[in-house]
């Protein structure tokens, strides 16, 4: 029974002993943060990886990457002694990257043991990572005119352009932010369309805001600024701060003018004076009792 016991101990001792006469190394990599590819951002992020080598003897490790549309900087080899390495991949996203993902495969593959060369083939080892691309928000407001003369009381329709510069789909909100203010001074708004997907670096959506001017205007010039607002829903449900942009149009009212109204002034003014002089004839004579003419007094009234 003892030399049985015994005759089992050795064998496991020879197993474990063949178990590390071979190269071998395993490869894990934690998922990496999501990259920002917004204008202004690093476009940036980090994999971090472990190998581990199983044997008794120092491995020399190549890596090779796999990497998509993304490019990544890491070490082409790495010296992997018993136990485990760490090491770190840089992966960069193009600017504006549209919103998705790529895989990148990280592959490590034993090329020295022990010091010595690997004469004999051996199975590579690999670790896929996913790298995601996160969605921006980005809009620009545009209109073909910021300033139009009307009359009052006549209706006209407003053509706001809304451009999605953000990297992926998103839906706009749009208002007309002063409308209470308008609305109490006598204008009549209307949009016809109040909100709308539109894809990244797509043309322009275009909406409309049906207006109809003031009718009791008088006889003054007035200027109102209308302030036309497109709101990105992305920014409002994800980002946490709104992303906005506002056009600005300047309406110019002008007054109810009467046809002749600018010859009234002058035309009293010749009265009055015609008036006054006819009067001063009728009191004082021209000439005096001598014959000779008298001196006129000089003042109007």
């Amino acid at each position: 029974m003892i030399m049985a016991v015994y005759f089992l101990s050795l064998c496991s001792g020879v197993a474990a002993v063949q178990a590390q006469t071979s190269p071998d190394v395993s490869l894990t990599c934690d998922q990496p943060q999501p990259i920002e590819v917004y204008p202004g951002a690093t476009r940036t992020t980090i994999i971090y990886c472990t190998l581990s080598n199983p044997t008794g003897a120092s491995e020399k490790v190549e890596l090779t990457y796999q990497s998509g549309v993304v490019a990544v900087a890491g070490p082409g080899s790495a010296t992997v002694p018993p136990g485990d390495t760490s090491f770190q991949v840089a992966v960069r996203a193009d600017l504006r990257m549209p919103e998705g993902q790529q895989v990148v495969t990280i592959t490590a593959t034993v090329t020295q043991w022990g010091g010595a060369p690997v004469t004999g083939a051996t199975t590579p080892t690999e670790a896929k990572v996913l790298t995601v691309f996160k969605q921006f928000s980005r809009l620009r407001v545009g209109s073909d005119e910021a300033f139009i003369q009307l009359r009052p009381k006549v209706d006209y329709t407003l053509v706001f352009q809304v451009y999605n510069d953000g990297n992926a789909r998103d839906k706009f909100n749009v208002e007309v932010q002063n409308y209470d203010e308008l609305n109490d001074e006598g204008f009549q708004l209307s949009l016809p369309l109040i909100s709308q997907e539109i894809d990244s670096l797509a043309p322009p959506e275009l909406f409309r805001v049906q207006m109809r001017t003031p009718k009791n205007q008088g006889w003054t010039d007035q200027y109102y600024n209308l302030q036309f607002k497109a709101t990105s829903e992305y920014s409002v449900r994800t980002e946490g701060v709104p992303n906005y942009q506002i056009q600005v149009m300047t309406i110019y009212i002008r007054g109810v003018y009467l046809p002749g109204f600018e010859m009234v002034g002058t035309t009293m003014m010749a009265a009055l004076a015609g008036a006054a002089v006819g009067r001063r004839a009728n009191e004082d004579p021209i000439v005096d009792e001598d014959g000779n003419v008298a001196t006129l007094d000089n003042r109007l009234f």
